[in-house]
């Protein structure tokens, strides 16, 4: 878990970073102080479901649909918790927060993360925490004050880090890592594919091959110094 302060000034940067509707704290809840963001790693035994084949294995689906349900949980008894101490609260989805045309967040969960601490994006575009990137990041907005955590502007990638890897890339099923650019439309049609084979979940565009089998899948695996 860690907390940023609204007056971050990397918040406003995220309309360009991310999306121009992107969101700020204050939009969610005026008279924000703070952002709250924590990650939920997933177990070996579900990564290690997911490393063989061309779809999402049933455990990595399950685990996503469990893991939108826990966030949700969290974040309802963190609003009570926050209560207590006179504190207002603003609730964020755990996901399907962005335009179906563009595929633009209005908020994004593994940017707000960075900004409180938790970790640096990898080449694959996710967050990567000492934790490693296989899990699901939630946050919330609260008016209670607390300390802003130090963001880690070390790079967590071992690519970043100067060093040969890019295993990530290599591992996307449709190839939508292509000569430096991301392509959400192709990595969005496989998500939504995925989901066309568990029919027992409401909505599983989940994929996960990207952050499985690699050197940062459960730890960071650049060391300081």
């Amino acid at each position: 878990m860690g907390f940023a302060g609204t007056s971050d000034p990397f918040f406003p940067r995220l309309k360009e970073i991310v999306a121009p509707a992107h969101l700020e704290p204050e939009d969610l809840l005026p008279g924000a102080q703070t952002v709250i963001s924590y990650f939920i790693p997933f177990s070996e035994e579900v990564i290690s479901s997911n490393i063989n084949g061309r779809f999402c294995s049933p455990e990595w689906a399950a685990a996503y649909i469990e893991t939108n349900e826990l966030i949700e949980a969290l974040n309802q008894e963190l609003k009570k918790e926050l209560g207590k101490l006179a504190a207002e609260v603003a609730l964020i989805p755990a996901t399907h927060n962005f335009d179906e045309e563009t595929l633009l967040s209005d908020w994004s969960h593994r940017h707000v993360a960075y900004i409180a601490g938790l970790g640096n994006l990898g080449l694959n575009n996710m967050m990567i925490t000492d934790k490693g990137c296989c899990g699901r990041v939630g946050s919330l907005v609260t008016t209670l004050e607390l300390p802003p955590s130090d963001k880690k502007d070390r790079p967590f990638c071992l690519s970043k880090a100067g060093e040969k890897c890019e295993e990530c890339l290599s591992r996307c099923p449709v190839k939508a890592f292509n000569n430096g650019h991301f392509s959400r439309q192709v990595c969005y049609e496989f998500l939504l594919l995925n989901g066309q084979r568990f029919p027992e979940f409401m909505l599983v565009d989940a994929c996960g091959k990207c952050c499985v089998g690699l050197p940062c899948s459960v730890e960071n695996p650049v060391k300081e110094g």
